[in-house]
């Protein structure tokens, strides 16, 4: 399925707020609702629309601790990044993982309850023998900027 300007920008309009109604995203692209909704069911069809969340407001919930962890793993056979992504799926605490190049192989950003947490987590991951030669833990003190969507119009301009 090819993608239009109109695609994008429904695509654009969503993920910034997936309870608008299908009246006010028709509006805002430029399009009558009947059409509109169709181009939305496609987007999910050909997965372009993975699903609808919540967007928490984990400060409103309590305090929590977000840490960057650089991973270089002592082995770089097939096999050896299959150990460590099996081990590290597992854990509730770990928000995203990245290959990277670099000096390091993986970038994880884990958000714990508070430190001890995130020590008995690294702790018990480097204990499990998946592979981890060292790692660097970055521990967040302020994030000014964090965005939940992708700047999709710049990316795929039309």
């Amino acid at each position: 399925m090819k993608l239009d300007r109109i695609d994008i920008k429904i695509l654009h309009e969503l993920q910034k707020n997936g309870r608008i109604t299908n009246v006010e995203l028709a509006e805002l692209v430029n399009l009558s609702p009947s059409p509109c909704l169709m181009r939305v069911k496609r987007l999910q069809n050909e997965g372009y629309i993975d699903g609808y969340s919540a967007q928490i407001n984990m400060r409103k919930l309590g305090q929590t601790l977000t840490v960057f962890t650089e991973v270089t793993l002592k082995n770089h056979r097939q096999i050896d990044f299959a150990r460590f992504l099996s081990a590290v799926e597992k854990v509730d605490q770990l928000i995203e993982c990245h290959l990277v190049s670099g000096g390091y192989d993986y970038m994880l950003k884990f958000v714990a309850a508070d430190i001890g947490e995130y020590q008995t987590i690294m702790e018990r991951l480097t204990d499990m023998d998946i592979g981890i030669d060292k790692y660097f833990s970055f521990v967040v003190l302020k994030s000014p900027i964090v965005r939940s969507h992708m700047p999709l119009t710049s990316l795929f301009p039309l």
